[in-house]
């Protein structure tokens, strides 16, 4: 009977029955296929969720179930997912962090000197725990009783048919096992409260309606930078939360302090995240500038926007707010391809900003040319209108805060992020190959296969037509010396597009100027 092995499972230079022997060969080479490039991650403060703990989000409906509504105080999470989602941005993270004091809302089911039967408390600390309704009443079975929970915009959590025909001890014990457990597969644990039964456990059911939890605490009031970015030890708090998460863009809401920029870089630079900053609100060109300077932010890891705050009008909250350009920004960049600038693309969302004022006032103040040559020379970028393509609030230069004009485009960081992030995903398959022709050979088809899907996707591209890329991986950089000692190297060079940044029209007009219209000059 034939033998049906994995290739490389058995000797097959030590074989000694004879017979019949099937090697099932996987294919030798790698596919890559690239790593998203639209997912934000943000930290901030909210009224609701896990702490400290990563929250994926498709948008303002997924973050209102998860984290609560927007609100309007300093480093909201929820506000620069809302301007986001307004570019186009659908992929979030969230990362909610408060000041330690925040607390979980709670009720005592008939509370009386002799003290109460059950304590409900809610699974998450913040002020949103307190919209949670707790309705006890007759169930559908008869004798029964029907404990619902509800907060606003969640479907209601209904624990029907609770026995209470073998005594008020026991009723009270099913009703925790019934919040903690479920009652049945379609009706599981509760996803909003916790139940402890209580001291008085020999208080008949009566019926309740029109409550709500109690004391929830947002633990916002005392949330600074520091809090922000959090702690990248055993137990990662604030930014560090979002390591390992995917993200390629990332945003800490609010966060002005410059004394947090460069944190912000190293963090966006080691985990392949373009960090979006911001300067305070009403800040003027020279303290931004100066402010840079000091702290020494010099990084194509973090693009630092200039703090001309921008009015939005809220839905959520139904008010127009001054909010920072870090969400506005962020959705730009998410919702692009990475060869892509945002220099010049229409934002959504804004009316006005503190330069410019409120469109509805008529006040209409732009930037002078020097001073936005000021900005740009800094490594500042602004959001701002008009933009080169007309009257609309568009990001004005396009660049990170780097000061090598080489490596200082949104494109390059993006691009960079997203092959280095790509490779690292997938590459690491080829690690404990025995070292061969063969493997070099494999490991340079992957990189050329995936350098050729980009090129096909117009991701990569040249002027004049000749390949962008080339890959080295042979006996020419792989030497017995390196390979003996377990070493692979592969050299990659990869040319990105570059971005028209300054466009030239040369107009030659006059009486007197001879116009000729062969070739491609003419219509």
């Amino acid at each position: 009977m034939a033998n049906i092995t994995q290739a490389g499972s058995i000797n097959t230079a030590a074989l000694i029955v004879p017979d019949l022997y099937i090697q099932i060969a996987s294919p030798q080479s790698l596919a890559l296929n690239g790593v998203p490039t639209d997912r934000i991650g943000v930290v901030g403060t909210a009224s609701w969720g896990p702490v400290n703990q990563p929250v994926v989000l498709g948008g303002t409906a997924d973050y209102v179930v998860a984290f609560g509504s927007l609100r309007t105080q300093t480093y909201d999470l929820g506000t620069p997912i809302a301007c986001a989602e307004q570019q186009g941005a659908s992929s979030f993270v969230g990362i909610r962090v408060t000041d330690g004091s925040d607390v979980a809302a709670n009720y005592a089911l008939l509370y009386s000197t002799a003290g109460y039967p059950l304590l409900l408390t809610a699974v998450c600390t913040g002020s949103r725990g307190n919209l949670i309704g707790v309705t006890l009443g007759a169930g559908s079975r008869s004798g029964s009783w029907k404990l619902t929970l509800q907060m606003p915009g969640q479907l209601a959590e209904v624990f029907d048919n609770l026995d209470a025909s073998q005594g008020n001890a026991i009723f009270w014990s099913n009703v925790a096992r019934a919040v903690n457990n479920g009652t049945s597969a379609t009706r599981g644990p509760s996803a909003l409260c916790i139940a402890v039964a209580g001291t008085a456990t020999g208080t008949a059911p009566t019926s309740i309606s029109g409550q709500y939890l109690l004391n929830g605490t947002d633990g916002a009031d005392n949330v600074g930078a520091s809090t922000l970015i959090g702690l990248d030890s055993l137990v990662r708090t604030g930014m560090y939360a979002l390591r390992g998460q995917a993200c390629a863009v990332g945003v800490i809401s609010d966060c002005s302090d410059p004394q947090q920029w460069t944190v912000q870089s190293s963090f966006g630079e080691s985990e392949g995240i373009y960090m979006v900053l911001a300067g305070a609100s009403g800040q003027d060109i020279n303290s931004a500038v100066t402010a840079k300077q000091q702290v020494g932010l010099d990084s194509f890891a973090a693009k630092l926007m200039f703090g001309d705050w921008l009015y939005w009008f809220d839905q959520a909250n139904a008010q127009t707010r001054l909010v920072s350009p870090q969400g506005f920004a962020a959705g730009c960049l998410a919702n692009l391809s990475p060869e892509r600038s945002s220099l010049n693309k229409r934002l959504a969302g804004i009316i006005g900003s503190q330069k410019s004022g409120l469109a509805s006032s008529g006040q209409a103040l732009t930037y002078s040319g020097a001073e936005l040559e000021a900005l740009f020379a800094a490594g500042i970028d602004v959001i701002c209108n008009p933009a080169p393509g007309g009257s609309y609030w568009a990001v004005r230069c396009g660049h990170n805060s780097s000061s090598n004009a080489v490596v200082a485009g949104d494109s390059y960081t993006r691009m960079t992020n997203f092959i280095a992030r790509t490779l690292a995903a997938g590459m690491g398959g080829y690690v404990g190959a025995v070292i061969n022709a063969t493997l070099l050979s494999n490991i340079r088809a992957t990189l050329l296969g995936y350098l050729s899907s980009l090129l096909q996707q117009n991701i990569l591209g040249s002027v004049d037509g000749t390949l962008p890329y080339a890959v080295v991986c042979d006996a020419s950089n792989n030497s017995q010396a390196r390979t003996s000692l377990g070493y692979v190297q592969a050299d990659v060079q990869v040319r990105y597009q570059g971005i028209n940044e300054k466009f030239i029209v040369n107009l030659q007009g006059g009486q007197s100027v001879t116009v000729s219209t062969g070739g491609s000059q003419g219509a």
